[in-house]
């Protein structure tokens, strides 16, 4: 009778309360960790449909379908034998007060990094993204961006607090490196000649193989510090429907999940998946592809981190 409620529990969707079964630690900065998951629920600086801010819950959820395997197909280890993953639950601030969720983020990011641990992020809109950068930046430096999505997000004409704005606002304020950065997907209008970025396009990304892709960033961020964003929308509407801003065009999981393997090894220091939007989503199919994708990335980061202790 003693383990009616201590059994560890592997069936689907029981407890289904944190990233992959990982434990829930209130306070994350006193905790043994390598990673820190949290879950941002914000939606308010979306111009398209509402919803992410129900993203990160919908992840983990589905994230109960990845927790029974204990080496994630084709990876031939354990990735949380490697690193020590612990969920912190969701960002809490004042709804409606962008200001204020601005302030949040950049601050509990900026305690999880002085800490020694790095954080995987679940959003929410894409703008989470900038706050989080400017964290980083103060902890790492100017760093590297891999951005796979269908908007290359560097608009000008958007509000401080917007999700197509990020990557505007982020060269100017020495966040990141444009030369050094790449997006990837990208399927809307943006400026060509005087964008920065540089750009592997869905036509070019579905043209090429996932070898040829991984090789072009690698040459293109250098030895710098990386941060990786993934918007779920960088996937065709066919393998993400439930998501704000959907694009025809996009790539397939078969192809982003082969690129993301191909990152193992990169100096990744940062990474979050972000625009999951349950209302629109069928069958939980963008919510488990965004829990793989953050599976895929812990694979990918988990490399790097031992090849750096060696």
């Amino acid at each position: 009778m003693n383990d009616l409620f201590s059994k560890t529990d592997y069936s689907l969707y029981s407890n289904a309360m944190t990233l992959l079964r990982r434990p829930y630690v209130k306070n994350p900065v006193s905790a043994d960790a390598d990673v820190v998951v949290l879950g941002v629920p914000l939606d308010m600086a979306t111009s398209g449909r509402p919803g992410a801010r129900m993203g990160p819950d919908a992840i983990r959820r589905a994230s109960v379908n990845l927790a029974w395997e204990g080496k994630k197909f084709p990876w031939d280890f354990n990735v949380f034998e490697r690193a020590n993953v612990i969920d912190a639950g969701d960002l809490v601030f004042d709804c409606g007060d962008a200001e204020d969720f601005t302030y949040r983020l950049e601050a509990a990011t900026s305690e999880i990094l002085k800490s020694g641990k790095t954080m995987l992020a679940l959003g929410g809109d894409h703008f989470i993204t900038l706050p989080i950068l400017r964290a980083y930046a103060k902890h790492h430096g100017e760093m590297a961006l891999i951005h796979f999505d269908a908007h290359t997000d560097t608009y000008a004409n958007g509000s401080a607090y917007d999700h197509g704005t990020m990557f505007y606002h982020a060269p100017n304020e020495g966040l990141i490196s444009a030369k050094h950065s790449v997006q990837i997907g990208i399927r809307t209008e943006y400026e060509q000649e005087d964008h920065g970025f540089n750009v592997i396009n869905a036509m070019q990304a579905n043209d090429l193989s996932a070898e040829e892709i991984v090789a072009q960033i690698k040459d293109i961020i250098g030895d710098k510090p990386v941060y990786v964003t993934f918007d779920i929308d960088c996937l065709d509407p066919a393998f993400a429907p439930g998501t704000g801003t959907p694009v025809c065009g996009g790539l397939n999981s078969d192809k982003v999940l082969k690129i993301l393997r191909g990152l193992a090894g990169v100096n990744i220091v940062g990474m979050d998946v972000v625009e999951v939007a349950p209302p629109y989503d069928q069958s939980d199919v963008t919510a488990l592809a965004g829990a793989t994708i953050a599976l895929e990335l812990l694979y990918a980061w988990s490399v790097g981190k031992t090849a750096d202790n060696e």
